[in-house]
């Protein structure tokens, strides 16, 4: 099932208090998405004297922006229980209740993740059907990008919530890959049927039977994430986080070996006549270019960027918002949601045998 683009302006809410930088790198970002997508307007939470410097730097960026002014913010090392109980009248909070309120389509933020997943949590509600909300991000991989969830939102589930996560994310990948039946993979440590854990193997007897909107794979391995071999990736959030970390950290050292391995005069030499080439490995390693987690499975859209990124980053980050706007991706999961638990097999994996 495909739903139909959105027609008109898509907005975004902007939480421009959240990250490292605020929107010193926030604006700038913006300024790039809408050079790119002029259909984008934003409404943006933050104190208006921290955003006036850089807005007017971006003079083509003005008539596209609402600036929504706020006193208070979340700190990044605020535990979520105390954000939530100070959260009223926040950049995060309120960036949510614009989605919430139907004034924009998805909202954005590079704030505190816990903070912001609990306060999504509250402000949207989960999906009617789902038991827990997900978090999703794009990983690249030698065939082409992989979807992965969870990366952290829940330590451990039941089998039946990796089901709900197979369909959360297919569904995604369908509006961000742009294919129509994805392929899903459950990570585990080995392919053969006997191996992993039983919450594991008894998610895999349900994606066998039911019908979803993607194709079940089977089990896949860690190193199947950058292999491309599936198009999404299902792991609980214990081990869905260790592999994304992992796979970071792995980048860091490719980075360091490949910048240290030119500190010679002749490395240097030959890089300049490789120039093209090491630019363009460069620009397909560039974590930046893969930023942002959606929230998947609540009532609501919300995208969290690193709270390091720069505007590059960020924008990447907005940019995945207005696609999953753009192309109705709530609608979806609710009617693919319904459609699994329809079934009597979802329920019941051994009515079918």
């Amino acid at each position: 099932m495909s739903a139909t683009p959105s027609t008109g302006n898509i907005v975004i809410a902007i939480d421009a208090m959240g990250g490292d930088h605020g929107p010193a790198e926030i604006v700038p970002a913006l300024a790039s998405v809408l050079a790119q997508r002029p259909d984008v307007r934003f409404l943006v939470f933050g104190h208006k004297d921290a955003i006036a410097g850089p807005l007017a730097r971006h003079p083509a960026l003005v008539s596209a922006v609402t600036v929504i002014h706020t006193e208070k913010t979340i700190e990044s090392d605020e535990k979520p229980s105390a954000a939530l109980r100070a959260s009223k009248g926040t950049s995060m909070r309120m960036a949510l209740e614009a989605v919430e309120e139907g004034q924009a389509m998805a909202a954005v933020s590079a704030g505190n993740t816990g903070a912001l997943m609990a306060l999504a949590r509250i402000v949207y509600k989960t999906l009617p059907g789902i038991h827990r909300p997900a978090i999703a991000s794009v990983m690249p991989g030698i065939k082409g990008e992989t979807i992965m969830l969870d990366l952290g939102a829940n330590v451990l589930v039941d089998a039946e919530t990796l089901v709900q996560f197979a369909v959360l994310g297919a569904a995604f990948a369908q509006k961000q890959k742009k294919i129509q039946t994805p392929t899903v993979g459950l990570l585990n440590v080995g392919s053969e049927e006997i191996k992993g854990p039983e919450h594991i193997r008894a998610a895999a007897e349900i994606l066998k039977r039911i019908e979803f909107p993607g194709t079940y794979y089977g089990f896949v391995e860690g190193d199947d994430i950058m292999k491309g071999t599936v198009d999404v990736i299902v792991a609980d959030g214990y081990a869905g986080n260790i592999a994304l970390k992992t796979a970071e950290g792995v980048g860091q050292l490719v980075k360091h070996y490949f910048t240290e391995s030119f500190n010679s005069p002749l490395a240097k030499v030959g890089a300049l006549i490789a120039y093209g080439s090491l630019k363009k490995f460069k620009r397909r390693m560039d974590p930046r270019l893969y930023n942002g987690g959606v929230f998947l499975g609540l009532n609501g859209l919300c995208v969290k960027s690193h709270g390091g990124a720069d505007a590059l980053a960020f924008s990447q980050a907005v940019l995945l918002a207005v696609r999953l706007a753009r192309y109705g991706y709530i609608q979806q999961v609710i009617e693919d949601i319904n459609n699994v638990v329809r079934q009597e097999t979802f329920l019941n994996p051994e009515s079918s045998e």
